[in-house]
C-alpha cells in the first residue's frame, strides 16, 4: 500500500504520470495532431480544461496573503491553500460538498488539478467522491484527464464508479487514454475499467489510442487484453 492509502494493485503514479507532466496537458489540449495527422479525431467530442492556476503557471505563491481570505472553497481547493480550505470549511454545515455554478465541489477541483494533499484532507472531512457535476463530470474523470494517478487510485479505493460516462462524451478510461496518460490507464483497467465503453465519436479506447498514436498505451491495452484471455481459459 503506497503513501496515497491505496492498495498495491491500482498501480502508483510514476514518470509519465507526475505531476509537472499531467499539469502540463491540463494547460492545453492533449492531442497536438494536426487535422491533417488525425482528421478522424475532429468530431472527437472530449473536452479539456486550459485554466491554470498561478501555482501550475510556475509561481511558488498561489496567491497573494492578503487575497487569499476572498477566495471561495472552490478556488482554494484547486489551489491547494489547505490553512484557508479548512478554515472555509469550519464556517458552515456541509460546505465541504458545495456546488458551485458548474456543480463542481471542491474535491472535484482539487482533483482536477492534482492537489493530492488536498484531495486526500477533502475526503477525511468528508468529501462526497461519487458527486457529479451538471454535466456528469466526476473528481475521477478530471484526474484521469490529467494523468493524475495517485488521486485515480485514492478514488477508487472508494468505489467510485470507474466508467461514469459524462455528457462532454467520455469515461475516464477514454480521458486517460487521449491524455497519453499510462500509468493511469494501467491503473484503470487493473481496477476494472471497461474497454468496450465507446465515446460519442463511437472509438473504444484502443481505436483512440490507435489513433492518436499512444503506442505505450496500445501496448498497455493488448496486454491487458491478453491477460483477460490467459484468466478466460484457466477457469
Amino acid at each position: 500500500m503506497g503513501d496515497s492509502g491505496v492498495p498495491s494493485a491500482c498501480p502508483q503514479q510514476d514518470g509519465d504520470g507526475g505531476a509537472e507532466s499531467a499539469r502540463n496537458s491540463s494547460a492545453a489540449p492533449v492531442d497536438s495532431q494536426s487535422p491533417s495527422e488525425a482528421p478522424a479525431l475532429d468530431g472527437f467530442p472530449l473536452k479539456h480544461s486550459n485554466t491554470l492556476t498561478n501555482r501550475q503557471r510556475g509561481n511558488e505563491v498561489s496567491a497573494l496573503p492578503a487575497t487569499l481570505d476572498t477566495l471561495s472553497i472552490h478556488q482554494l481547493a484547486a489551489q491547494g491553500e489547505l490553512i484557508q480550505l479548512k478554515e472555509h470549511l469550519r464556517k458552515g454545515e456541509n460546505l465541504v460538498n458545495k456546488p458551485d455554478e458548474r456543480g463542481f465541489t471542491p474535491l472535484i477541483w482539487a482533483a482536477a488539478f492534482g492537489e493530492i494533499e488536498t484531495v486526500r484532507h477533502l475526503l477525511e472531512w468528508g468529501a462526497d467522491p461519487h458527486a457529479l457535476a451538471k454535466e456528469r463530470e466526476s473528481a475521477l474523470a478530471l484526474a484521469s484527464m490529467g494523468g493524475y494517478t495517485d488521486i485515480v487510485t485514492m478514488l477508487l479505493d472508494r468505489d467510485v464508479d470507474i466508467n461514469t460516462y459524462d455528457w462532454n462524451g467520455g469515461t475516464p478510461l477514454l480521458y486517460a487514454v487521449r491524455g497519453n496518460h499510462v500509468k493511469c490507464v494501467e491503473a484503470l483497467l487493473a481496477c476494472g475499467a471497461d474497454l468496450t465503453e465507446e465515446a460519442d465519436s463511437g472509438y473504444t479506447p484502443m481505436d483512440l489510442a490507435v489513433a492518436l498514436g499512444h503506442k505505450k498505451v496500445q501496448q498497455v491495452i493488448e496486454n491487458h487484453i491478453l491477460k483477460l484471455f490467459q484468466n478466460k481459459k484457466k477457469k
